[in-house]
């Protein structure tokens, strides 16, 4: 989602501090407002009408500070539009209780059968004895039903990667599978970021231009026109150390620096841990700078003395986007087998940050991961046990379904792609539903195949490394064993990642497992 490195000013300019400007958040809570079915028409005149300017579609701050009167403005209507009822409040729940009592109800495995204060173990996700996957059919109005159909899929077909069947149970047990699951969260997430922000269309091109279409390998400068890099430039911060001839080691990122925080939030508090201590450990540890959308307004909610979950909510429009699922991974990690405990783990993680749709991706991926993590689950399974987590008539559940449905209905990708941005194209490229979708379609379509689930994430486009990352990660566990990922994707690796993260710069992924299998072992 972001370099993990503040965007530096030039001399003498204001600071500009990007996603907290209230000018800004306006118009993206104009926007979130439509998504979720309020009115945001008498909210968007008032705005329009004195001067007010739209959210910038990719920058994190317009460029010119607003006038007093127009912040006035934007905070005053950021509290009306707060107040204003959603009808999908029925079928979206943000209380634990509420999201429990939904799953309940659609007949799949709650998330957890205790409350978010401490998890308990109950038993995971559906028994499943095939690898077949998920046919769903839904609509996307509010409390739209479902109905469910098994499809055979064939395999992907080669990819130069390692597929991981059903029923392996890994080279080197949870120490190795946790490895492979760092390594391939590193690799999607560096694959992602030179292209992060870019259009489709430009990612598309720049891949062709090099011979690297469908997407097989690191992105690279050579042989592209220079009139195409002008066209659809890197971006400027993540290239020179992400594209394939500068690779030197995994560079700072917010998607491995979150893990890294959850691996320290395990090691100080345990699997008890409460939002509280999620707070206070990103006060202690994660300076602000580092942060990105809903973890920036959040943390800043902090320091104006407010306690989640009002957090996540206080003027804060990015509330449903990607940010809790890209926390999610060591959840799912700690808890092999035990999809509810770390649906639980995950929840009391995310609403520090996020409300509805952004906790759901989270709790998608913090069970699938942890179905994933017994090294007997293949991807299809894992993915079905991440949507048992998932409210079933939310709009994140039907979007994860429908990625999977034509994942597995398309055999050519960029038609997979073309049908979810057709769809979700109008969710800002940063929202946790179109984004969960693609991961989903990616995963699925890849088959279990590790090359192809980094690859399929990346070449869809919106949040390309957050993407890359949860992919990765997922498909990297699935594998067994950091030795059975293609050495094109480890050895520039160098086994070190670079952070801010206290006491982890320069760490080792090898080290990384061990102490995170150290947590899993924790009661």
């Amino acid at each position: 989602m972001g370099s993990g490195r503040p965007e530096p000013s030039p001399p003498g300019s204001a600071v500009r501090l990007t996603w907290a400007q209230p000018e800004d958040l306006v118009g993206h809570e104009l926007r979130q407002a439509a998504e979720d079915g309020r009115d945001p028409g008498p909210a968007r005149r008032a705005w329009v009408a004195a001067g007010g300017h739209p959210a910038p579609e990719r920058a994190g701050a317009s460029p010119t500070p607003a006038p007093p009167h127009l912040r006035a403005l934007a905070a005053r209507l950021l509290d009306e539009l707060a107040r204003l009822p959603s009808p999908w409040a029925a079928y979206e729940p943000t209380a634990w209780e509420a999201i429990v009592a939904a799953c309940s109800t659609a007949g799949s495995p709650s998330p957890a059968a205790a409350g978010p204060a401490r998890p308990q173990a109950t038993p995971p996700g559906p028994e499943v004895h095939t690898a077949a996957r998920t046919e769903v059919h839904t609509t996307a109005r509010p409390g739209g039903g479902t109905a469910v159909r098994p499809k055979a899929h064939a395999a992907a077909g080669p990819g130069g990667g390692t597929a991981a069947g059903a029923g392996r149970s890994g080279g080197g047990g949870l120490r190795g599978r946790l490895e492979a699951a760092w390594v391939g969260r590193a690799v999607g997430c560096l694959l992602g970021k030179p292209v992060e922000k870019l259009p489709l269309e430009g990612i598309r091109a720049l891949a062709r231009a090099a011979g690297n279409w469908p997407l097989g390998d690191w992105f690279t400068a050579r042989g592209v026109p220079p009139d195409l890099l002008a066209a659809h430039p890197w971006n400027r911060r993540s290239a020179p150390t992400s594209l394939a001839e500068n690779i030197d080691g995994m560079p700072e990122d917010d998607d491995l620096n979150y893990p890294l925080l959850g691996l320290l939030l395990l090691q100080r508090h345990g699997k008890a841990f409460t939002t509280a201590d999620v707070a206070r450990l990103w006060l202690d540890e994660l300076p602000a700078g580092r942060t990105f959308t809903a973890e920036r307004v959040a943390y800043r909610n902090l320091l104006l003395g407010l306690e989640p979950p009002a957090t996540a909510t206080h003027h804060n429009p990015f509330r449903e986007w990607i940010g809790a699922l890209i926390r999610a991974d060591v959840h799912g990690w700690t808890n092999p087998g035990d999809p509810a405990a770390a649906a639980a783990q995950a929840y009391r993680d995310a609403v520090l940050t996020h409300t509805g749709n952004g906790v759901y991706a989270a709790l998608f991926v913090a069970a699938a991961t942890a179905e994933a993590a017994t090294g007997r689950a293949d991807v299809h399974t894992a993915l079905r046990t991440g949507l048992a987590a998932v409210p079933p008539r939310s709009r994140l559940a039907e979007a994860v379904r429908f990625g999977i449905r034509t994942a597995a209905d398309e055999a050519d990708f960029d038609v997979v792609v073309d049908r979810l941005h057709g769809r979700y194209g109008h969710y800002h490229w940063v929202h946790a539903v179109p984004n969960t979708a693609l991961i989903a379609a990616a995963l699925t379509h890849a088959d279990g195949d590790f090359t192809h689930s980094v690859c399929r994430a990346v070449s869809g486009g919106w949040d390309t490394d957050s993407n890359g990352a949860t992919a990765g990660a997922l498909a990297g566990l699935l594998t067994g064993s950091p030795d059975r990922i293609p050495h094109r994707w480890t050895a520039p690796l160098k086994n070190r990642l670079a952070t801010t993260v206290p006491g982890f710069d320069g760490i080792g992924f090898d080290t990384l497992a061990h102490l995170t299998a150290q947590e899993a072992a924790r009661s």
